[in-house]
């Protein structure tokens, strides 16, 4: 039985969310500090902890920029405020997760500048004195670089590349630039990469290779950013739901439920958009959200094991009561029904009006084959009526493989009960065959089977 991951977005979806519900699912604190260390980076440390939401006890991961490393332009998306009264602000509404939130921008969305002269234009003539500290730009290839020279997995540096990749190009779509213009603003980017490097290093250490994300919940209105004032989804989230076809659905919240960088995680590792039919849930985990709205922030991951496939089909059944038509006719319809794709033909013996002895016959097919079965069953017997009606019925995943006895090779068919359990039958035919070759009763060849298999 295949592992597959669901993630369920009823709340929105961000890098930080996605990395702490991986963490509660199981994946190796260590393995993720140690794939971290190896990105070199300065200027930060990351905090794993819980945190009480809705009553609810949920795994929070942080990334926590040193003092000379914070982006000062948040003061700019809080209106100015000093950056220890938007600390305050941020570990008020962290813990006070039911209480009034700031419809603001998450500084995310300030990662992205087309040119470094732009970037200083902008804040020489907004807020001078906010940007005493001179930061780099990094382009999509220096992160690039950065991750392929990581002590990381193959599949982890794939993984967390890919993202990267699809936010550039939402981003880059979004204000008009080639790729290669994109920029990351350094002090912006650190959080950035490191939540969606640590994404793709929990990915690879739960083994996850499937992951189904039916919708993403979205919030409504509109978020400050330092471009002006943004519809909700916000252009580079719109962007990247467009391009994968991701399905959303906007709720009545205020405010914004998915990041970019949650959008791009969907995006690069989402393999289906529907849950199997039936499914054993194996483990839960919750990863919390930093933002404050009507409802709890937190996305809940759920590491499932997909069941066989159960569900009832429909089939159309076909009956005539035949009292008029020979055996060797009657024997012969039954081979071209079966050849023309009818799943089963079988002939019950009843007596009609009269007394007459006769046949009932009874034809299973797919329903797109009515036309087919009626005509051969009206050109082929002697009946000039039908009866018809759709049923439903349920079949178990089988498979056909062969088993070594000591008489030699058997044909057998495999199914698989709605528990898991596996049962083995012995084909006729192969049973048969084995019993003529080695002068043994078909018996005793199925009792050998029952005692070597």
């Amino acid at each position: 039985m295949s592992k597959k991951l669901y993630l369920e977005c009823k709340t929105g979806i961000s890098g930080d969310m996605l990395v702490a519900a991986l963490l509660d699912l199981g994946a190796d604190p260590e393995v993720l500090r140690t794939a971290i260390d190896g990105l070199h980076l300065p200027g930060f440390t990351v905090s794993i902890g819980r945190v009480q939401k809705a009553g609810l006890d949920v795994c929070d991961f942080s990334v926590v920029l040193d003092e000379d490393n914070k982006d000062h332009d948040m003061a700019y998306l809080f209106g100015h405020l000093h950056a220890h009264a938007h600390e305050i602000l941020h570990e008020h509404f962290h813990e006070h997760d039911e209480g009034e939130h700031l419809r603001h921008h998450h500084h995310e969305h300030e990662h992205f500048h087309e040119h470094e002269d732009l970037h200083e234009h902008h804040h020489e003539h907004e807020h001078e004195d906010l940007h005493e500290h001179h930061h780099e730009h990094r382009g999509l290839q220096e992160i690039v670089g950065l991750i392929e020279n990581a002590s990381l997995s193959p599949r982890a540096k794939e993984t967390a590349c890919r993202i990267f990749g699809i936010i550039a190009a939402a981003e880059a779509k979004a204000h008009g630039l080639p790729l290669e213009k994109v920029h990351f603003h350094e002090v912006g980017a650190v959080d950035s990469i490191v939540d969606i490097v640590a994404a793709a290093v929990c990915l690879d250490d739960l083994g996850i290779e499937e992951v189904i994300t039916p919708c993403l919940w979205e919030g409504q209105g509109s978020v400050r950013c330092q471009h002006g004032i943004l519809p909700i989804p916000v252009p580079a989230t719109a962007n990247i739901v467009a391009a994968y076809k991701l399905p959303l659905q906007f709720t009545d919240i205020e405010g914004e439920l998915v990041t970019p960088t949650g959008a791009a995680i969907a995006a690069a590792i989402t393999t289906a958009t529907e849950l199997p039919g039936r499914f054993k849930i194996l483990r839960i985990g919750l990863g919390a959200g930093k933002r404050s709205y009507s409802r709890p922030s937190i996305l809940r991951a759920l590491l499932i094991e997909e069941g066989p496939d159960v569900s009832p089909e429909t089939v159309l059944q076909i009956e005539s009561n035949i009292d008029d038509c020979d055996g060797q006719t009657l024997g012969y319809v039954m081979e071209k029904l079966l050849a023309a794709g009818a799943l089963d033909v079988f002939y019950t013996p009843v007596y009609m009006k009269k007394n007459r002895p006769a046949y009932l016959l009874t034809v299973l097919c797919p329903p797109s084959l009515q036309g087919v079965m009626e005509q051969l069953i009206f050109s082929e017997t002697t009946t000039i009526g039908l009866r018809r009606c759709l049923k439903e019925r349920t079949c178990l995943p089988r498979s056909s493989g062969t088993v070594q006895l000591s008489l030699g090779p058997l044909a057998v068919k495999q199914v698989t009960l709605p528990d898991g359990t596996v049962k083995i039958y012995p084909e006729y035919e192969s049973a048969a065959l084995l019993a003529r070759a080695n002068g043994l009763s078909l018996g005793q060849v199925l009792a050998l089977f029952a005692k070597e298999v």
